[in-house]
């Protein structure tokens, strides 16, 4: 191999972030379209799939806060269609993209061989393939937390407009994400406190003080007077140091203003619409923190294990090192603190903090020798595997209670004719019956007989019903009643187990829904997990 050649792979070699990136495409993307969406995703799918007017009054009805994820994926759908795997590819993107960086900010902070151990940890979490293979926002915010930190760390190091501007629009991207993570600027707030105002910049730092002199890297507390110590060198004075650090946060703050300007809106908004977005939260309660771990990671033994190396791992590390637990903590603390009074409390809404659980878990295997380094990465792996091989197969949460969508699609359209209608129940709620059919079988499904306005013309999420049903189902002969049922065998089921006749395919169905059926014959009846099909004839 030429010389020049085994350079540019000896480079590569050394690239720290590229391994964690490569990784991640290869773990999270594996089986990216297995599992088929769930009702979160269903939810993408309608919103990014609709015009851009509709997408737009859709944003001033529900779901505001992840309208600027609707937006992007509008774009990416007219682009790339709808089918799962292009669905779910930005946010595979995302999580290698937040390997990297993460990979990157520990190398600032730690050292080469810590961020590289800190991105690979982050690749081989089970929450990354799982929030990595969903179109949701949760990995965009997670690469933008993590790319906000970064800039933060070199706004703080070598000041200057440039890197306030990038950290700004980092943090106002961050927000467009996902509002929820913006609780990390608590920690960012405490970086920016805690950086040292009595003693020197941090090694790396290339940039004078604002008063012209520069300070070797070993060099301590500035003398209150301004004299010049020992080695010559002179230093700034207290007084000095204490305006050099009061402008870094003034441009702090200052570079937090145009997020504030562009979010407020959007929070005002989506504070309005969180009765209908957030009616299945319940309040925060203490039992749920000790699972907190296995929610951020999609796996309590894996969860436990990066706690652990994070804990111990940020205890020697200095400010950067508390910075990091605390870019985890007081979100968690902001987050739970606000699910008591009001319904917030999501852990998956704080899966942006697991970056910043790595690195301090990298920067303590960065401290043993690799080989051993890499056998606990080894045993993350080993760990997570269940969990990995779990989400793969369903994306429903609990996993015991899928909803096979597809499913019932196949069986409605195996047996469907011209002219057949299709009723839902539940309606209302985030089971989203009609869109899991309307996206598995698209024009070819059955006449939504109830609903008057379908969601896009409604500016929902859900159709609106007709509150007469017995009108609007005069001239069908068949209705395919498609209702939630629990979790099944997938089999057909004509007659009930216990009694050895047909159930009521009615029973729980409101009043006007089943007066407007009452006398149709059941002529099929099948059972997908979660929905029940039933195939009614009109009586002649």
């Amino acid at each position: 191999m030429p010389g020049g050649w085994r350079e540019r792979v000896r480079r590569v070699g050394r690239t720290g972030w590229l391994w964690p990136t490569l990784l991640t495409l290869v773990v999270a993307g594996a089986g990216v379209g297995h599992a088929q969406p769930w009702r979160d995703e269903l939810a993408t799918w309608s919103a990014a799939s609709r015009p851009l007017p509709d997408l737009l009054r859709l944003a001033g009805t529900v779901d505001a806060t992840t309208a600027p994820y609707y937006l992007l994926l509008h774009g990416w759908v007219a682009v790339a269609g709808d089918s799962v795997t292009a669905l779910r590819l930005p946010s595979v993107l995302a999580v290698a993209a937040a390997a990297g960086l993460t990979a990157v900010l520990g190398e600032r902070l730690f050292g080469r061989r810590a961020g590289l151990l800190g991105g690979l940890l982050f690749a081989v979490l089970p929450s990354t393939s799982r929030y990595g293979q969903e179109a949701r926002p949760y990995a965009l915010a997670t690469l933008l937390a993590v790319a906000a930190t970064l800039l933060l760390v070199a706004a703080l190091r070598r000041p200057g407009p440039a890197r306030w501007a990038g950290y700004s629009g980092a943090v106002t991207a961050l927000g467009l994400a996902h509002l929820v993570a913006l609780t990390v600027l608590a920690a960012h707030a405490l970086a920016v406190a805690a950086s040292p105002a009595r003693g020197a910049p941090p090694p790396d730092a290339r940039t004078p003080p604002p008063v012209g002199r520069t300070l070797p890297p070993d060099a301590g507390t500035p003398p209150p007077d301004g004299s010049t110590p020992p080695d010559g060198t002179p230093v700034p004075g207290r007084a000095e140091w204490r305006g050099w650090q009061q402008r870094r946060r003034r441009a702090w703050l200052l570079a937090l203003l145009p997020a504030a300007l562009v979010l407020t809106p959007l929070a005002l908004l989506a504070r309005g619409q969180r009765g209908r977005q957030l009616a299945w939260v319940d309040p925060a309660r203490l039992g749920e923190l000790p699972g907190l771990p296995g929610a951020l990671t999609a796996s309590a033994a894996v969860g436990g294990l990066l706690v652990g190396l994070a804990v111990v791992g940020a205890a020697g590390r200095g400010r950067w090192g508390l910075v990091l637990l605390a870019a985890v903590a007081l979100p968690a603390g902001l987050l739970f603190v606000g699910g008591l009074v009001t319904p917030l409390w999501v852990p998956r809404y704080l899966v942006f903090t697991t970056p910043f659980l790595c690195l301090p878990a990298g920067a303590l295997l960065a401290s043993v020798r690799l080989p051993a380094a890499l056998a606990v990465v080894g045993l993350a792996v080993g760990l997570g595997a269940p969990a990995q091989l779990d989400l793969r197969r369903t994306h429903d949460w609990p996993r015991s209670a899928p909803v096979d969508y597809r499913g019932a699609a196949r069986i409605v359209d195996a047996h469907q004719r011209p002219g057949d209608a299709v009723v839902y129940h539940p309606r209302q709620g985030f089971l989203f019956l009609d869109l899991g059919l309307a996206y598995h079988l698209g024009a070819d499904r059955p006449r939504d007989a109830l609903a008057v306005r379908d969601q896009r013309r409604a500016g929902d999420l859900w159709a609106v019903e007709c509150d007469r049903p017995a009108r609007c189902l005069a001239g069908v002969d068949r209705v395919w009643l498609v209702t939630a049922g629990r979790p099944a065998d997938p089999a057909r089921r004509s007659a009930d187990p216990t009694t050895g006749r047909p159930p009521d395919p009615l029973a729980g169905l409101p009043a006007a829904k089943r007066d407007a059926l009452a006398g149709w014959s059941p002529t099929d009846r099948w059972t997908v997990p979660g929905i029940t099909v039933t195939l009614l004839t009109r009586p002649s």
